[in-house]
């Protein structure tokens, strides 16, 4: 996964047939920010079994929502994933932001790791959104330190992956 992963854009907005690419910068993000959580050492191979997030959810791999009797997953699979929900996440950021598709990558990356975090309805339903595309940086940078909690409690976790979105956002 070292350049990111793509798809084919429909639609008008863009070049019919052209290729946008998650940002590498999102996939990074999100691995550091996921972990290739709870690895379990099987003969000589090492592989991730579900776990419960901070935020109360069955995940395994990189943050890769599952049901509780997810089977286990190795590295590659992992990223598999994570290339799968990170292309997810482009899409519904790029629907809901389509200001971003003429912004600085590391915008996109930022907005793009926000979504994957905490979902497409989140981002669609939110101010963000409206900030963002207004072109509102400053704005959008306080509506994302806002979302910072999991289970009714402030995650540190949370605290840390917003700051770093939020350096990525402004200018």
């Amino acid at each position: 996964m070292g350049r990111g992963a793509e798809f084919l854009v429909p639609g008008a907005r863009f070049r019919p047939g052209a290729v946008v690419m998650v940002p590498q910068s999102a996939i990074e993000l999100a691995k550091r920010f996921e972990g290739f959580e709870k690895r379990v050492k099987r003969g000589t191979e090492i592989t991730a079994v579900p776990y419960v997030c901070p935020a109360g959810f069955w995940t395994i791999g990189y943050g890769h929502l599952c049901a509780q009797d997810h089977p286990p997953i190795t590295q590659e699979e992992a990223e598999a994933y994570l290339a799968q929900d990170l292309v997810k996440a482009l899409r519904a950021t790029l629907r809901y932001c389509p200001v971003l598709a003429t912004e600085p990558e590391r915008r996109l990356a930022a907005i793009v790791d926000f979504t994957f975090n905490l979902g497409a309805g989140r981002l669609q339903t939110s101010t963000l959104r409206r900030r963002i595309n207004q072109r509102d940086w400053a704005s959008a940078a306080q509506e994302l330190r806002r979302w910072i909690y999991g289970g009714g409690r402030v995650l540190p976790g949370l605290v840390g992956r917003r700051n770093v979105e939020v350096l990525m956002l402004l200018p």
